[in-house]
């Protein structure tokens, strides 16, 4: 998007957001909204309006704003319901990231003890095994490409562990998840998309159906537990949480140790700075996800009751998309925003939201990234990008902020 159409847009589509043009310039524009349109209209579809959110103040205000509901039933009568854009759109959406309390309270109960910070810490053996196992295998060669044999197979396998899915299907959570947080209504796309996850919605089907004739000890056994006692979880509530921790579980983290390395390759002091002190890795860890966060823009939030932002009122049933990577660079909070510092100070960045809804697995990414870069660092010390910085493409997609590849020589 150049600096003239900058200027001349005064709506931006679903599809400008998740273009890769928008992604290469979206930090210029960010800047400009927080300067002078903190709350920028967007068109979004079969949505409707919308606006997109930019600045820090008005992202946390907004992430605890009870009168924005995740759920759109909470907002909308019977006979205003949008009809469903997918036909397995009911069957993989009852989950906590589109509920609000208690709903959301009853579904994150039901998971969050399998993230508690102990159990998270027994599984450092598991996460540095596997870490060195991907790395042995490329090694000889001396080259990869970090997003496929490193930043992918590690989170994928630790999430398919902790739900008992076997590896052997873990490529198809790739493309699932695609489709998953592949936010469009073009009809070509809304046909390719309902496919793949009607595949997805046979394959928890076939999944579960194994589950209960041989339970163990893993958390879908423990979700399908719950559903069984009846008040705690619908079938769709199960198929829908399981379809969340597989997507969620992975999506954060690659991108985390893939735009991680990323930025150190494009900032040689920095790199050079946590080779020569390791110890600095958990606060390089907080700037990778302020500087580059994995997740750019929120999931839809709906408003409930109208209300007044900046002079502009926001009414009932208006959609709210704030920006995470806007709000990290925001200059008011982080001083020399655009400055990618591992040293950084009360690096207070929202790469994982904030409120009811900040990310479940947030310690565990922390620990897959460190030991992911750690053992990167320590075994590949000559790490370099195999090709120019310029070269490198930003994903389109809505949801993230991800690298299509990273190749690295070593």
């Amino acid at each position: 998007m150049s600096s003239k159409e900058k200027n001349s847009v005064t709506i931006l589509t679903e599809s400008q957001l998740s273009s890769r043009a928008f992604k290469d310039e979206a930090y210029e524009f960010y800047k400009e909204l927080r300067k002078s349109q903190p709350l920028y209209p967007l068109s979004l579809g079969s949505l409707g309006k919308g606006w997109l959110i930019s600045r820090y103040d008005d992202a946390i205000h907004l992430l605890k704003n009870e009168k924005l509901k995740k759920n759109y039933e909470n907002v909308f009568t019977a006979k205003e319901k949008r009809p469903a854009l997918l036909k397995n759109e009911e069957s993989l959406t009852k989950h906590m990231l589109n509920s609000d309390p208690p709903d959301h309270n009853r579904l994150r109960t039901l998971v969050q003890k399998a993230f508690t910070h102990r159990m998270i810490l027994q599984l450092e053996d598991k996460i540095q095994h596997i870490a060195d196992s991907l790395l042995d295998k490329v090694q000889p060669n001396k080259l990869m490409n970090l997003v496929d044999d490193f930043a992918f197979p590690l989170p994928i396998i630790v999430i398919s562990e902790m739900l008992g899915i076997p590896l052997e299907d873990r490529q198809k959570f790739r493309v699932w998840s695609q489709a998953i947080i592949d936010f469009s209504d073009a009809p070509e796309r809304l046909q390719e998309n309902d496919h793949l996850l009607g595949e997805f919605v046979e394959y928890l089907e076939s999944l579960v159906r194994k589950k209960r004739r041989e339970p163990a000890g893993d958390l879908i056994s423990a979700l399908i537990q719950a559903e069984s006692e009846g008040t705690q979880l619908s079938t769709e509530e199960l198929y829908s949480m399981i379809m969340l921790l597989i997507v969620a579980g992975h999506e954060t983290t690659v991108n985390l140790i893939t735009n991680m390395t990323y930025a150190l390759m494009c900032h040689g002091d920095q790199f050079e700075k946590l080779r020569q002190q390791p110890d600095l890795m958990n606060s390089a860890i907080e700037e990778a996800l302020r500087f580059h966060s994995p997740v750019e823009l929120t999931t839809i939030r709906w408003t409930a009751e109208p209300f007044i932002l900046h002079g502009q009122e926001i009414k009932r049933k208006d959609v709210i998309i704030i920006s995470l990577a806007s709000a990290n660079r925001d200059e008011k909070i982080f001083p020399n925003a655009d400055i990618f510092d591992i040293e950084r100070k009360n690096n207070r960045h929202i790469a994982f939201g904030h409120g009811n809804h900040f990310c479940l697995g947030a310690q565990l990414a922390r620990l897959e990234a460190k030991i992911a870069m750690s053992t990167l660092l320590r075994r590949c010390p000559n790490i370099q990008l195999k090709g120019e910085k310029e070269q490198m493409k930003w994903k389109g997609n809505f949801l993230m902020r991800a690298l299509e590849e990273l190749p690295l020589s070593f």
